[in-house]
């Protein structure tokens, strides 16, 4: 565990595969690049072998892994190999979320309307009322995936961005990444709850137990900011992202508070209550509202973008809250 008071910059090793998909991928990874044409196993896009294999290929632009040379970012084959999986991926959410037209003018209220009638299990209420602190681990080791590199997947659209979209987009994201405070960037925040937890808080330590339910939630983040065609759709998800979080947060820290935890567990979730209470209306009008109006024909992808991220944290907390009921880890192995 580490012992700073920021998040740790220890790069985590590669995580064993989760199936021939991931293994490909792993394999690759493992040793130089180039890669020759690479033929592809079929698997459930949802499923953990794929959703890892995505992973991998995406953690590349970021800040990856120990011992990967960093020429795989590039690699033709591997980049041939992730675009097939993606078309896979974004093929199961349309059919999953058929796309519908949409009035540009009203994409805001639109938004605030869809996540009025969300009726999504809720893992903020159960953890408030009866969440072990054993659970509550679980689901911040399920969250490390992307908590610790908060704002770093939304912030691709910010060059894709013009005008008002673009200063709303800033604004949000100043918040998110400490107002120039590094300690208060919302990743540090979240590594003090690891810490906190007695969890390891280095990113991508929990990747392999991680299953294809919390992968996706990540995936889908990494999948639209890389490409420049689905803005819409990023801005979307992180306009919804924004006005679900308030009060799951107020919950969390609510759930902690009554498990005995001290302001350094609670600190990342108190903080989101007050900062996205103030996001959520700007993202909703002023960055996907504006957005829909200077570009009509994004209209309809922003809304898919907030509604395939319900639909995704909908799967991932069904998972949860099974595997609880069940008396399991909802881990792929335990802490």
């Amino acid at each position: 565990m580490a012992a700073t008071e920021e998040i740790s910059t220890d790069r985590a090793p590669l995580p064993p595969p989760a199936g021939p998909v991931s293994e490909l991928v792993l394999d690759l990874l493992w040793s130089k690049p180039p890669a020759t044409a690479l033929s592809i196993p079929e698997a459930e896009p949802l499923g953990d072998d794929v959703q890892l294999a995505l992973y991998l290929c995406y953690e590349l632009h970021y800040r990856s892994f120990a011992g990967v040379d960093p020429d795989w970012e590039w690699d033709p084959a591997l980049l041939a190999l992730r675009g097939a999986l993606e078309r896979a991926f974004f093929a199961t959410l349309e059919e999953a979320m058929p796309p519908r037209p949409v009035d540009p003018d009203n994409v805001g209220d639109l938004l605030f309307e869809i996540e009025a009638n969300d009726d999504g299990p809720s893992l903020s209420r159960y953890l408030r009322r009866k969440g072990t602190l054993d659970q509550f681990r679980e689901f911040v080791a399920h969250r490390s995936l992307y908590q610790l590199k908060e704002a770093d997947p939304h912030s691709w659209a910010i060059p894709r961005l013009t005008g008002a979209a673009k200063s709303a987009l800033l604004e949000v994201q100043e918040d998110e990444y400490g107002a120039g405070r590094p300690e208060r960037m919302h990743s540090a925040l979240f590594a003090k709850t690891m810490r906190a937890l007695g969890l390891d808080d280095r990113e991508n330590a929990y990747l392999r137990c991680a299953p294809g339910a919390t992968l996706a939630t990540v995936n889908l983040i990494s999948a639209l900011g890389l490409r420049g065609s689905r803005r819409g759709a990023l801005v979307g998800h992180l306009a919804m992202f924004e006005m679900t979080s308030s009060r799951p947060n107020r919950r969390y820290a609510e759930g902690l508070r009554r498990l005995g935890c001290d302001g350094d567990a609670t600190d990342f979730y108190d903080e989101h209550v007050e900062a996205d209470a103030v996001h959520e209306n700007i993202a909703a009008f002023d960055l996907a509202g504006e957005l829909a109006r200077s570009e009509p024909r994004l209209a309809a992808d922003i809304v898919f973008g907030a509604r395939v991220m319900l639909h995704l944290e909908a799967r991932f907390a069904a998972h949860l809250l099974e595997a609880w009921s069940a008396g399991v880890t909802s881990l792929r192995e335990p802490l």
